[in-house]
């Protein structure tokens, strides 16, 4: 792999994620040689990707090279390379690209998307948790109302114009308004021929209520944001077959889509090569003790999504969003060089900061530890945040443009059928 010998110890990451990157900048120009593996060559704002899939951001916006993130510290090197599997007796790791050893092992892998077993919905249904996977749906959607626009079978047009997605999480609420803002002021300004009114967006949820990890106060308001919006919200319903262009629930409610898009779960993306009962199997995660090592393995840690640390206030482990692994990040960064001098390590204990959720233009839902607000200073807020977030001032600079432009036009610019998408027969 081309890494040269260091008399460093040698630290292998493994995914560029939020706790990768954090880890990874926090032991960084140290007495360590870093390494980062991941099978793509940027780091994925992952909050955003339902802007890129519904044309209100380019993919650029919203993901930043991982060698750039790591260009100005010493002793660490980036390998794009997919992981194959873990040698724990050798301390090594095999590559797409070849073997490399280590001293300390960091997984940082993330999670992938769940179909609970649906072979159908994993055939034919669109995932969204990637870069190309949203560039895939905003091809579909777009190719949808152009297709649309020309077909004399009403039924047809019906199903192109009907978007299911399922999943009433944040993913799947914010993906409902953003469609729907497609709907209201992008499809009677691009598509004159066609009637707005026929497009319909349907939310599934399988729970008793959309936004089931935050506060009943949150799910109520952002089900009344999305009815106004037009959004039909059906909860206690899941899919449980579809073809292509049928979706069957478990209730009488049958719908006709060429698009259901996946937004209803995840589970942990594991390397191959550890011990079996180091897994949970339920959530396909690492079980991991409060300095985020791996039960069982003194010199490997995983962090974020892949790991899951039970503790007495998270019995079933820390939700797997954004915060827990940027602070797991940081503080592994903090323990290893502890580690390495002999010093006692510091137990992780996770600082809840909220969770928040946007409904379309103006509106949005906050949770915050002892205060819950909705609407326009919501979603002010929403932005402030997300945008903060960001990895590198460009692209703070580029969505904050792209979301003023937006916002005053009543827009979504980046309505492009770049790289057309071809769906399954």
């Amino acid at each position: 792999m081309n890494i040269p010998q260091s008399d460093f110890p040698r630290v292998v990451i493994i995914g560029g994620g939020f706790a990768g990157i954090n880890f990874a900048r926090k032991i960084a120009n140290k007495n360590i040689q870093v390494v980062l593996i991941d099978k793509r060559n940027y780091h994925t704002f992952q909050p955003l990707l339902y802007q890129v899939s519904s044309a209100g951001l380019e993919p650029d916006s919203i993901a930043y090279p991982l060698r750039k993130i790591l260009k100005n510290h010493k002793n660490t090197f980036f390998r794009l390379a997919e992981v194959e599997s873990i040698n724990s007796d050798k301390n090594e790791l095999k590559t797409s690209i070849g073997i490399i050893n280590y001293d300390y092992l960091v997984i940082a892998t993330g999670t992938k998307t769940n179909y609970f077993g649906n072979k159908s919905i994993e055939e034919y249904g669109m995932p969204m948790k990637k870069v190309p996977q949203a560039l895939n749906i905003r091809s579909l959607i777009l190719q949808n109302f152009e297709q649309a626009a020309i077909t004399d079978d009403k039924e047809a047009r019906k199903a192109l114009l009907n978007f299911v997605i399922v999943g009433g999480g944040p993913t799947g609420v914010e993906l409902a308004g953003a469609i729907a803002e497609l709907k209201n002021h992008i499809l009677p300004r691009d598509y004159r021929d066609l009637i707005p009114e026929d497009m319909q967006i349907y939310l599934l949820e399988g729970g008793a209520r959309v936004l089931p990890t935050m506060s009943e106060h949150a799910s109520k308001k952002a089900t009344k944001f999305l009815s106004k919006l037009g959004v039909l919200v059906h909860c206690n319903t899941f899919v449980k077959n579809y073809d292509g262009r049928k979706v069957q629930t478990n209730l009488s409610l049958e719908l006709q889509s060429e698009t259901l898009i996946w937004a209803a779960g995840v589970t942990g993306n594991p390397v191959k090569g550890l011990q079996a009962d180091v897994l949970v199997d339920r959530a396909n995660r690492y079980k991991v003790n409060e300095y985020n090592q791996i039960e069982g393995y003194n010199n490997i840690f995983a962090l974020g999504d892949i790991g899951l640390m039970q503790t007495d206030a998270y019995p079933n482990g820390h939700p797997q969003v954004a915060q827990p692994a940027i602070q797991q990040g940081e503080l592994l960064g903090k323990n290893l060089m502890k580690l390495i001098a002999g010093k006692p390590m510091k137990k992780f204990k996770y600082k809840d900061k909220g969770s928040m959720a946007t409904v379309g233009r103006n509106k949005a839902v906050v949770d915050l530890k002892h205060f819950r607000f909705a609407g326009f200073f919501a979603w002010f807020v929403w932005m402030f945040v997300h945008l903060m977030a960001l990895v590198g001032f460009r692209n703070r600079v580029i969505v904050f443009f792209n979301w003023g432009y937006n916002y005053i036009n009543f827009d979504k610019a980046a309505r492009l059928i770049i790289r057309p998408f071809k769906k399954l027969n």
